[in-house]
């Protein structure tokens, strides 16, 4: 099973959690929200393989940690993973928009001039302008879209640019989530929990929940739980070749 987005760090007991996803042969993405929460939260990879741990600055926080810049330029010789990063056009961020603009046009193009990273990006309530973003630096590297939220045409868009896409469970509880997977090119899809930010009802969702967002995935696809999981290891396995 893969988790290509969650916040391993934001546990109360991280450690004890990465140990739990190895137990369950879990692949993992944990993503951070600030450069700086990367060198601690880096540590959570020791040990085997299959977790990696991303470099971000989280749109939502942008501008109270775009003094970090420098950090994260710092920092990003050291993966080939960046998140979580994007733009998020909540009403109550609104006025923040151009701090998050400065803060992932420098990210993007960071990434362009070291070559390449794989990328997941934050989109909510602001898939056009990230997708225009992401046009403006084909070099900043193969971009997943975490939980993306936007409309068909918009869907329409990035599948046509070739970006990828993270589902997690929380996104297939609704109607929309299941009709945005259902036009999703089979080999562009990842899983994903976003936990412990998403939840099921009041508990938050642990990284190895990523079993039902196959589940579910499967039932969109209208094929086997196996051939689905067979699909998205594949998928795995294509996006992350060139890096491990």
């Amino acid at each position: 099973m893969i988790d290509f987005h969650c916040h391993l760090d934001l546990f109360p007991e991280p450690f004890a959690i990465a140990e739990k996803c190895r137990a369950h042969n879990l692949y993992v993405l944990s993503v951070t929200t600030t450069p700086s929460a990367w060198p601690r939260s880096r540590e959570l990879s020791y040990g085997g393989d299959r977790i990696r741990v991303a470099l971000g600055l989280h749109p939502q926080i942008a501008h109270e940690r775009e003094n970090e810049l420098g950090l994260f330029d710092r920092f990003l010789p050291q993966t080939k993973y960046v998140g979580e990063v994007g733009l998020d056009g909540s009403p109550e961020l609104a006025k923040h928009q151009q701090h998050q603009k400065r803060v992932f046009d420098h990210i993007l193009k960071a990434c362009g001039r070291a070559g390449g990273k794989i990328i997941s990006v934050h989109s909510r309530r602001a898939a056009t302008p990230v997708l225009d973003a992401i046009a403006a630096h084909p070099s900043a590297g193969p971009c997943i879209l975490h939980w993306f939220s936007g409309s068909m045409s918009e869907l329409k868009r990035a599948v046509d640019m070739d970006l990828w896409f993270s589902v997690g469970p929380a996104m297939l509880v609704s109607k929309k989530g299941r009709q945005l997977v259902a036009e999703m090119p089979r080999h562009r899809v990842l899983t994903e929990t976003d936990s412990p930010f998403a939840q099921r009802g009041a508990t938050p969702l642990m990284p190895w929940d990523v079993c039902e967002a196959e589940g579910e995935i499967a039932k969109i696809w209208q094929v086997s739980p196996e051939e689905a999981s067979s699909i998205l290891l594949s998928n795995f396995r294509e996006l992350v070749a060139p890096v491990r």
